[in-house]
């Protein structure tokens, strides 16, 4: 496969939703992925959890959170959004978990198909956007995790 072959397959690609291909030519296979990154989501103070005294009431005299910056995990495919790689075993991650860049975070069927999502960084789980077993859109949000945790 010559470069100019990459350069027409990479251009075709450009202007499309389709986020990976992989090509197998005279022996040599070549995997084109293309990322999609959003920008960081601002999380509004109001859905933070808020601090509580011992009796339950809101302590307003707390200071602000300091704004804080998550990774927004989102589907590169249409399919079904799966927690775990079947039902009698644990869920890849939860909010919470400490992942790496690689790291499955779930599986999304499409056409019968499993589809490992990884991660894209270093980070923790805060939350997780998606219930298991709902369908999923290209682009939707999965994920959200925070760099820094």
């Amino acid at each position: 496969m010559e470069l100019e072959d990459l350069k027409e397959l990479m251009g075709l690609l450009k202007d499309t939703d389709v986020t990976e291909l992989q090509v197998e030519k005279d022996g040599v296979k070549v995997k084109i992925r293309r990322e999609k990154f959003f920008s960081h989501l601002e999380i509004p103070q109001s859905i933070l959890p808020d601090r509580r005294d011992v009796h339950g009431k809101v302590d307003l005299i707390s200071e602000p959170c300091p704004e804080v910056k998550l990774f927004t995990v989102t589907s590169p495919i249409v399919g079904t959004f799966y927690r775990s790689s079947s039902p009698e075993t644990e869920p890849f991650v939860d909010a919470g978990t400490r992942v790496k860049k690689g790291q499955i975070l779930c599986i999304i069927e499409a056409m019968k198909l499993m589809n490992e999502i990884e991660s894209e960084i270093d980070g923790v789980v805060v939350r997780m956007l998606v219930e298991n077993g709902h369908p999923v859109e290209y682009g939707e949000p999965l994920f959200l995790l925070d760099p820094a945790g």
